[in-house]
């Protein structure tokens, strides 16, 4: 199981990408959050699990335990595996209100992410929060 969300909050991650100066540090900050993911299963590695939008190839898993939903999120690209952790950093553990609630934007604004990604990578990181947020809704 994931520690984003539970152990790695978005608040930590906010936090620690304030410490650098340069965006060549962050950028290698938040690759190493991608590698503190877990793989995915090959058999979760499917089409249903597929979130289009995405330049790289992501994968979302979403379960419900309780009252609470876990992701499980892999992707074939490094810096993609990064954003996803940054992205389960906010919603992983959470009850459906806490996502729905969630200010997503603000918490992008307040890490100075979007205006340093591509506008596909934006596009995508976008994507897997819609994913996510339907989840929830479900």
């Amino acid at each position: 199981m994931s520690r984003f969300g539970t152990d790695i909050t978005s608040d930590d991650i906010v936090d620690t990408l304030s410490f650098f100066d340069s965006w060549e540090d962050r950028y290698k900050y938040i690759i190493d959050l991608g590698r503190e993911l877990p793989e995915l299963a090959a058999e979760q590695r499917t089409e249903d699990n597929l979130v289009r939008g995405c330049q790289s190839q992501v994968w979302l898993v979403s379960r419900r335990e309780g009252d609470r939903l876990y992701f499980d999120a892999d992707s074939d690209a490094f810096i993609v595996k990064g954003l996803l952790a940054v992205v389960l950093a906010a919603y992983n553990g959470k009850r459906a209100d806490e996502i729905r609630d969630f200010d997503i934007e603000g918490y992008f604004a307040s890490l100075n992410l979007l205006k340093h990604l591509s506008v596909t990578r934006g596009n995508g990181l976008r994507a897997m929060v819609q994913r996510i947020q339907a989840s929830a809704a479900a």
